[in-house]
C-alpha cells in the first residue's frame, strides 16, 4: 500500500528536502500542509497534495490526519507545545502511530563543553520559556505518548548540498556542531521508509567531524 505521508510545515526548508528525497527515493504519497500554499513551489500534483491549514486549531489538523498513514511535523512557533499536544491527540483518534519530529539540539542539556555552553547562552538554556525549554516542553509530550515516534535534534544548520551525518542517541552526548539541512532531509525520508529501527527513539544528528566550540562559520 502507498504511503499517506502528511508534512506539517511543509514549506520549511528541510521538509523541502525530505520532500525532494521522499519523491525521488519512494512512491509515497505526500500532503503538504501549510499555513501558506503560496510559498510551495513545483508541486506534482501527480503525488502532491496541497493543504492549507494551521495546527493549533483542531479541524483542520483533523482533517489533514484523518487521510494519512504517516506524519512528520517540521514546525517551528513559540507554541510548538500546544502544537505537540494536539497532533498526538489527532493521531490517538485516527490512529496514526508513525511520528517524525523534528526538536532542537540542547533541549536535554546534552551538549558537553564550550559548544553546550555557547549553545546554552545562544538558546536559552535551562530558561523555562526560553527557544529551549520550549522545544524541551514539546518533546517531553511526544515522548509521554504512544506513538511510535522518532524525534530529531539537529546540529546548527547549514545549506550546504550534502548528506553526511552521524547520530547519537538520548542519554548520550551530542556530537559535533553542524549538520546539513539536505542531511536532515534524507533522515527523514529514511525513516518514514523503514521506520521500526527508529520507533520510539530521539536522535541527535551532526555531520562527522565538526567538533569545535561552536560551528566554524559563526
Amino acid at each position: 500500500m502507498t504511503k499517506q505521508v502528511l508534512i506539517l510545515g511543509a514549506t520549511g526548508q528541510i521538509a523541502q528536502h525530505a520532500i525532494n528525497a521522499l519523491l525521488k527515493n519512494s512512491d509515497a504519497e505526500l500532503l503538504l500542509f501549510t499555513r501558506h500554499p503560496q510559498h510551495l513551489k513545483n508541486v506534482d500534483e501527480g503525488r502532491e497534495k496541497v493543504i492549507k491549514g494551521d495546527t493549533l486549531k483542531m479541524d483542520e489538523l483533523d482533517a489533514a490526519v484523518s487521510q494519512a498513514d504517516v506524519v512528520y511535523a517540521n514546525l517551528r512557533n513559540p507554541e510548538i507545545k500546544q502544537q505537540a499536544e494536539n497532533i498526538v491527540k489527532a493521531m490517538d483518534k485516527y490512529g496514526v502511530k508513525q511520528l517524525v519530529w523534528i526538536s532542537s539540539i540542547g533541549i536535554y542539556d546534552e551538549v558537553p563543553g564550550k559548544f553546550g555552553e555557547w549553545n546554552n547562552a545562544e538558546l536559552g538554556g535551562g530558561q523555562k520559556d526560553s527557544y529551549l525549554g520550549t522545544y524541551r516542553s514539546a518533546a517531553d509530550v511526544i515522548s509521554a505518548s504512544d506513538l511510535d515516534y522518532t524525534i530529531i535534534r539537529p546540529a546548527w544548520l547549514t545549506n550546504k548540498d550534502e548528506v553526511d551525518y552521524e547520530t547519537t542517541e538520548r542519554g548520550e552526548a551530542f556530537k559535533g556542531t553542524e549538520v546539513s539541512r539536505k542531511s536532515i532531509g534524507n533522515f527523514v525520508a529514511k525513516i518514514i521508509a523503514d521506520p521500526a529501527p527508529y520507533a520510539r527513539k530521539d536522535f541527535g544528528v551532526n555531520k562527522p567531524n565538526t567538533d569545535g566550540d561552536k560551528p566554524n562559520w559563526l
